[in-house]
């Protein structure tokens, strides 16, 4: 993955208080850290070109792993289970919802994910930042295209007004692969 230019960050819609920690970005003194993670948090990691692995951990929690800086998610459809957060992936809960007017969809195949209790990081490789305080709402939908193809696309909706003027809202797409192949779980890294 090529991380944008420090300051790029013209299509996010940076308040002034975004746009300083943004310009003051220094990917080395992340890593003096141990910080290099910073965006790989639940609010960026799906925007990072990779794979994904998704299963169920148990009953009512849905496990997916990314190889792009080897994290794991965990989507808790028993809130109470959620956890305290305070990590990249922060307290995730899930639940159904059915796509109404949604074009070759699986019965009630939408699924809405909540994220709350981040560590603070970044929604791009380039400083670009968001708080502990921000909110993630993700939309998993499941499309099935006539010649066997299956797509799963999510849609990243991020508030959190203390860097943000307005929700930065993404779209990430992921077609699904017979196997494992391609599957190549590395270490995150600030560059």
């Amino acid at each position: 993955m090529v991380t944008p230019a420090k300051g790029d960050y013209a299509s996010v819609p940076l308040n002034a208080a975004g746009r300083k920690v943004a310009d003051s970005w220094d990917p080395g003194k992340d890593e003096a850290a141990g910080d290099q993670c910073k965006a790989y948090g639940a609010p960026a990691v799906m925007r990072i070109p990779g794979r994904l692995h998704v299963t169920w951990q148990d009953d009512y929690t849905l496990k997916v792993e990314t190889d792009a800086g080897t994290q794991t998610r965990l989507f808790h459809f028993n809130p109470a289970a959620a956890g305290a957060g305070g990590d990249w992936q922060g307290a995730s809960v899930a639940n159904w919802e059915v796509v109404a007017g949604a074009r070759n969809q699986l019965p009630g195949a939408g699924l809405k994910v909540t994220t709350t209790r981040l560590k603070a990081g970044y929604l791009r490789k380039n400083g670009v930042p968001y708080s502990a305080n921000a909110v993630v709402t993700e939309y998993y939908d499941r499309v099935n295209e006539s010649n066997g193809d299956s797509w799963l696309i999510v849609k990243t909706i991020v508030e959190d007004p203390m860097y943000l003027n307005v929700p930065f809202i993404t779209s990430t797409n992921f077609k699904r692969q017979a196997d494992a192949r391609g599957w190549n779980p590395t270490p995150c890294s600030a560059r």
